[in-house]
């Protein structure tokens, strides 16, 4: 005991003595391969999907706003249950601790039947609003059927590696995610060409593809937090749900959801804008979000590891190391982001080359490329900004950037600019936006500064 205790707390000072940068590339690193893995999980379905044609591809993209709420359900509660999970572990609430365990499960599974409830009688509308081409209509049904109906898969995925987050072993979430890819990547050209012997399956085979490594990856989970995680319990026997640790769950997670299904929104919107002019720009939107998931992830990876860190500083009263951590933190992100501009502006083409763009894909694609990656040293900026306000307990605030630029930016600008000049202009949207984003960031910013950080060095001083 005497040893996990001295384990436990040299743990919790890191935080606290660390060096900044070791400390914050210490606790990033596993997270940044984390999400990679994960975008790469993401864009594998396009490329191989893009190889039946256009139609395909736009089925594809119209599916991706269900799959971004899947996903904002998912690791919204799994914040929650971070949250509630940890801080029962830190006061020594085992009980609390394996009861919140459990709950994350159940709510796993009931969040499944919601989505398989729109598997089975949601689909057909949803596709049909937004498409009148029949081939795209036929393969968005096959696809999001099953990736609605057997989302088990998902929702186990993602509860079990928060489980295993939650008690620090985040090493065991890069074997999940990074076998779950591998065999994604494997099945995807067996199941929708029909290679070695495998019926031709075509959209519902690339479904299929992402279900099967989803599932494997829930059994990796559930098998790693048997074996190594030790200070929870999973044994569902005598259970019973709790109000109170389902109220604490979502009281955390409820804003965490509705942060992550703005994005769902803004795409199902965008998507309605887009497809007034024609399926391939709708198709090349899908396309520049799988491939832009390669330079963001890494950066929202980094803003995991940053968060603990500024509230850890926050609480231990340290305003310097604070500040630090934000500089830092923007260093990073803002390089990442310039990489990635410049990726975008020369190997435009290349990227598109990818999903077997063809002349109409590519002119619209490499405008729109262009154009929407002038923003990302912006948001590099806005992304850091962000955590470090919900890091201050500023939840709100950071919510409300999120809001106003996704929604009532993002949305109303692509309309207005699309009406005036047309597709080509409507990509714009996106710079003036981050910029609109940028503003509230450093107001709120400073406010909270002024408000939070500024009064720990007076007090020091004094």
């Amino acid at each position: 005991m005497g040893t996990e205790e001295t384990g436990a707390n040299t743990n919790e000072n890191k935080m606290g003595v660390m060096p900044i940068n070791k400390l914050l590339i210490n606790m990033s690193l596993p997270i940044m391969v984390s999400m990679l893995v994960q975008a790469l999980y993401n864009i594998v379905d396009s490329i191989f999907v893009s190889r039946l044609g256009d139609e395909a591809l736009a089925a594809v993209s119209l599916a991706f706003p269900i799959q971004q709420l899947m996903i904002a359900v998912a690791t919204g509660t799994g914040v929650g249950v971070n949250a509630v999970l940890s801080k029962s572990l830190g006061e020594k609430k085992f009980e609390r601790a394996n009861q919140t365990a459990k709950t994350a499960i159940v709510l796993a599974f009931f969040s499944f039947l919601a989505f398989f409830l729109f598997g089975i009688f949601g689909v057909n509308y949803f596709f049909e609003i937004q498409s009148e081409n029949p081939l795209t209509l036929e393969y968005g049904r096959q696809y999001m059927t099953i990736i609605c109906t057997a989302s088990l898969g998902v929702f186990f995925q993602v509860s079990t590696e928060r489980l295993l987050q939650s008690t620090g072993r985040t090493v065991y979430n890069m074997y999940t995610q990074g076998i779950g890819a591998i065999i994604n990547i494997i099945l995807d050209p067996i199941l929708i060409f029909g290679l070695f012997g495998m019926p031709r399956m075509e959209m519902a085979g690339a479904a299929l593809a992402t279900v099967i490594a989803q599932f494997v990856a829930a059994g990796l989970g559930f098998y790693f937090n048997i074996k190594f995680n030790k200070e929870i319990s999973l044994n569902m026997k005598g259970f019973r749900l709790e109000a109170d640790i389902v109220g604490r769950i979502y009281s955390v997670g409820i804003p965490s959801i509705i942060m992550a299904a703005i994005g769902s929104v803004m795409t199902f919107g965008l998507n309605q804008i887009l497809s007034s002019f024609n399926e391939i720009a709708v198709a090349v939107f899908g396309v520049y979000f799988k491939v832009q998931s390669f330079i963001f992830m890494p950066v929202f990876g980094m803003n995991n590891g940053l968060v603990p860190i500024i509230a850890y500083n926050y609480g231990a009263r340290k305003p310097d190391r604070i500040v630090d951590t934000m500089k830092c933190g923007m260093k990073y992100s803002v390089s990442i982001m310039i990489v990635g501009f410049f990726i975008f502006q020369f190997f435009t083409k290349y990227l598109l080359m990818m999903f077997n763009a063809k002349n109409d894909m590519m002119d619209i694609g490499v405008t729109a490329f262009r154009i929407i990656s002038i923003s990302f040293p912006i948001a590099g900026f806005c992304i850091i900004m962000i955590s470090s306000l919900q890091a201050l307990g500023e939840g709100f605030r950071s919510m409300l950037v999120s809001v106003t630029r996704q929604l009532f930016a993002i949305l109303p600008l692509a309309f207005i600019f699309g009406k005036i000049g047309g597709l080509s202009m409507l990509w714009w949207a996106f710079p003036v936006a981050e910029i609109v984003g940028l503003i509230l960031c450093t107001i709120f910013t400073k406010k909270v500064h002024s408000e939070k950080v500024k009064p720990l060095w007076e007090q020091s001083e004094s």
